[in-house]
Formats: C-alpha cells, sequence, structure tokens
C-alpha cells in the first residue's frame, strides 16, 4: 500500500466525510458577528409581511400552509386573502410570494429570529393608509384585492420599504456574510420594487374610478406619505416627478426612484417602523403591525413607549 493511500485513509478517519444522505448541521449564527444580528434580524418584519401578502394574493393561503415552520408560531395574519387577478398579475405576484418565502429561510439561517408577528392584511389596514395618501376618505373604501391595478398599488406600498432598509443596513454590517446576505435579498427586492413600478407606469394614465386619481398620481401620493411618515427627508419617490427631480434632470418619466446620482435611497429601522405603522412614530404600533414589530431594535422602541 503507497504513503499516499495511507495518508488518504488517515485523514478520512480523522474528518470522515458526511454521505449524501446524511445533512451537514452548521451553527450560522457563530459566523454573524453579534453587532450585526440585530440588524439581519429586523428585516424578517417586511419580509413577513411580503410572503403573507404576496401568497395570499395569488393563493389564498400563506405561511402555514406553504412553509408552517418559518413562522415559528407566530399568529396568523388578519384579514388576509386571494385578490382578483389577471392571469400575468397572478403568476408574477405568486412569484414574488414564492422570494419571500426563500428570502425567509435564508435569514433564519444566518440567525435564530422570531415569530411572526401579528400582521393585519386586511382591506381596512389599506383603506386606512390610502386614505392618508389622498387627503381624503376613499369612497368606496379602497379594497387591495378587488383586482389587478389596486393590488399592484398596495403592493407598491411595501418591497420598496424593505428595499431602503437594506441599502441603509449595509453599510453598518461588520461580518462579509451578513453583507453577502444583504446585498443578495437587496437584489431581489430591488427587482421586485422594479416590477411593480414598471406594470403601474404602464398604466399610469389609467383614472381610479371612482376616485378621479391617476394611477401615477396615486405613486406620487403614497411616496409623499412614506416621506412624510418617515421623517427622514426625501427617500421616497412616484412615477413622475419634475424633470429637475428626474435622472440627470432630464427625464420627468421615473420608472425607478433613486438620488441626484440615480443611487438607492437609505433608510434607518426607525424610519422603517414610522411608515409600517402609519403613526409617523417608531413607539406607536399599528398599520400593518397592531402589537408593533419584533426583534430587539423594533421591542427597545416599544418598550421606551
Amino acid at each position: 500500500m503507497s504513503i499516499a493511500i495511507v495518508a488518504s485513509l488517515i485523514l478520512l478517519l480523522v474528518h470522515p466525510q458526511p454521505s449524501s444522505s446524511q445533512e451537514v448541521i452548521r451553527d450560522f449564527s457563530s459566523l454573524v458577528p453579534d453587532s450585526d444580528v440585530d440588524l439581519l434580524e429586523f428585516p424578517l418584519n417586511l419580509e413577513y409581511l411580503e410572503a403573507e401578502f404576496f401568497l395570499f394574493g395569488a393563493l389564498g393561503y400563506g405561511l402555514d400552509r406553504v412553509a408552517p415552520n418559518l413562522t415559528k408560531g407566530g399568529p396568523p395574519p388578519i384579514g388576509a386573502r386571494i385578490a382578483k387577478l389577471d392571469p400575468l398579475t397572478r403568476d408574477v405576484v405568486l412569484q414574488f410570494g414564492w422570494q419571500e418565502v426563500g428570502h425567509l429561510r435564508a435569514i433564519q439561517k444566518e440567525v435564530k429570529g422570531f415569530p411572526r408577528p401579528l400582521l393585519n392584511l386586511s382591506s381596512q389596514s389599506f383603506a386606512q393608509v390610502m386614505n392618508l395618501a389622498a387627503g381624503r376618505p376613499l369612497f368606496p373604501p379602497f379594497d387591495p384585492y378587488a383586482n389587478s391595478i389596486n393590488f399592484l398599488l398596495a403592493s407598491y406600498l411595501i418591497p420598496y420599504v424593505g428595499l431602503t432598509g437594506y441599502v441603509g443596513t449595509n453599510p453598518k454590517l461588520e461580518g462579509s456574510s451578513s453583507r453577502k446576505l444583504v446585498a443578495g435579498l437587496l437584489g431581489v427586492e430591488s427587482g421586485q420594487d422594479a416590477v411593480i413600478r414598471a406594470l403601474l407606469y404602464e398604466r399610469g394614465r389609467i383614472v381610479l374610478r371612482p376616485y378621479g386619481i391617476t394611477v401615477a398620481e396615486f405613486t406620487n401620493r403614497i411616496s409623499d406619505l412614506r416621506n412624510k411618515l418617515g421623517h427622514g427627508g426625501q427617500k421616497d419617490e412616484g412615477l413622475v416627478v419634475p424633470l429637475v427631480q428626474g435622472a440627470e434632470g432630464r427625464a420627468r418619466g421615473n420608472v425607478l426612484a433613486g438620488d441626484k446620482y440615480s443611487l438607492s435611497f437609505g433608510r434607518t429601522p426607525e424610519e422603517i417602523l414610522r411608515i409600517v405603522y402609519g403613526s409617523g412614530k417608531e413607539n406607536v404600533p399599528g398599520g400593518f403591525f397592531p402589537k408593533g414589530a419584533d426583534g430587539r431594535i423594533a421591542r427597545s422602541h416599544l418598550h421606551g413607549a
């Protein structure tokens, strides 16, 4: 027996290789610096929200059926239901839903996470946001599940907030694995937002009856509302902007939002909480999170209320 073969046998005895049927178990939390854990856990709030909204909108059911282990025993969402979507929109929304399932898996591989918080995805919850955006009570009340355009407008509310959160988080992360995860999440969230904006941009001149507001103007008002609630300055733009505000000051069309260099805006966790609570305050829950978001960052503000 050659020396090389003997050496190989010794290595196998010292470091046995797992068979194809064995599951390789790794402690991913050990790869994440303590300073990164809270920053990686916080986005789970929005990923839960997106997963449930997209899955229910396309299928009529959500995580409790497709991936119950990811909920960690958290309460089911309030008011979520299947939407009346055309085939193309349903196909796109369903893809988004499965992508969000993947995002939850990816984050929970890196950090422990927390149970799905209570989410209010009822028509009434979205109607309240749209009333604030419109500056008046809409009648009949806005229903995100009524048709494809309404669902896309409601979807306009969600991925972009998560996108800005990832942009704001990335520079604060210390671990390379943390930055890699957030970069991957940001890429797909940005893609989702781009698809939603493109579909709405195509329909931008359609007037939503009986509200008398075009699709493009609705997006502008939603963006204005998020800027107002976030208290972080101009970090949101609708589909049509003043020429000076467009890319290189040469375009009024704004299918992708960005700063003067066409770079994505970033938001802090506090700004995001103010927006998704609909209260403008990180310590006053409501909106899509009637009992507040979870994770140490969000809870620290609730405990300080």
